[in-house]
C-alpha cells in the first residue's frame, strides 16, 4: 500500500491510498474509493490535462 498525503502541513489532510485492489481518496468519513481501472481512467485524464 502506498499512501501520499496531499497537504503540505497538519490539520484536515486528504490523503490518496493506493492498494492492489483499488485507489481510496479523501479524508475520515469523505471518502472515494476507485476500482483499479477507475483509477487508471482518472489518471490518464489528469496526465492528458482534461483535468
Amino acid at each position: 500500500m502506498k499512501i501520499v498525503t496531499l497537504c503540505k502541513e497538519g490539520g484536515c489532510c486528504p490523503v490518496v491510498r493506493i492498494t492492489d485492489d483499488g485507489v481510496e481518496i479523501g479524508e475520515k468519513d469523505n471518502i472515494c474509493a476507485l476500482k483499479k481501472d477507475e483509477w487508471e481512467v482518472l489518471k490518464k485524464k489528469i496526465l492528458d490535462g482534461e483535468l
